[in-house]
């Protein structure tokens, strides 16, 4: 049996969850803003108290690694990686568009998402990197990557190579929806991030014993963080 806390605070969710062997036990979340720094500590110490999980019976920390927003990355790996110290337990890092990929896979289980030829889909999670730009990764519908994780600035031409290929071409995430007017072929659904996506990543790494170095690890950026001026006069 493996109890496994899982964190992702990539976006504008903060969301986290504790899962039994890969089954999500409870889960807290929230989409009110970029307060991650207040909620994240909040909604582990709920999950802990209402399951009645002590924190030194975790068996592992898993974390959205990104890409995804810089400052949400680093409020998430850096209390998941607090905690591991704290307890002494392994940080599981998942790709947070691989989690995306796995909460529209498990929304289709459970009859929530309904998209016609499905089995033959291609997947897109996007999130959203500002004005027309998106984090992205093409999967089919075993979670399979069907291409290396990019930062794409959408246009008529994008992801011409899946979309091509007659098969239904599904968005969703944070950035989907400014996309779907200039991708008209593809099928926009509702799917958020959540930690949910990466309970049977997280205990598919553990299993296989793929976890981070603590001191070392960061999270996955894909861009520099870029510090602008501000054209506001303070004096």
């Amino acid at each position: 049996m493996s109890l496994i806390l899982c964190i992702e605070t990539g976006t504008d969710v903060c969301s986290v969850g504790i899962a039994k062997d890969g089954e999500l036990l409870s889960l807290r979340e929230s989409d009110e803003g970029r307060d991650h720094a207040r909620k994240v500590g909040v909604f582990v110490d709920e999950l802990l108290r209402e399951t009645g999980i002590a924190p030194d019976e975790l068996d592992a920390v898993a974390v959205g690694k990104g890409p995804g927003s810089y400052t949400g990355l680093r409020i998430g790996v850096s209390f998941a990686k607090g905690l591991c110290y704290g307890v002494r337990k392994p940080l599981v890092a998942v790709g947070s568009l691989d989690a995306l990929a796995e909460v529209a896979l498990e929304d289709y289980e459970a009859g929530i998402l309904s998209v016609p030829d499905w089995e033959h889909a291609c997947l897109c999670p996007m999130v959203d990197a500002r004005r027309m730009e998106v984090y992205a990764q093409v999967f089919d519908t075993t979670g399979k990557p069907l291409n290396e994780v990019s930062a794409e600035v959408v246009d008529g031409e994008s992801f011409a190579h899946f979309r091509s290929q007659g098969r239904p071409f599904v968005i969703f995430g944070s950035g989907a929806r400014k996309c779907a007017g200039i991708l008209p072929d593809a099928v926009l659904v509702e799917v958020a991030p959540s930690a949910r996506g990466l309970a049977r990543l997280a205990q598919r790494a553990l299993d296989a014993g793929c976890t981070e170095d603590i001191a070392y690890f960061e999270p996955f950026y894909l861009k520099d963080f870029v510090v602008t001026t501000s054209k506001k006069k303070l004096f």
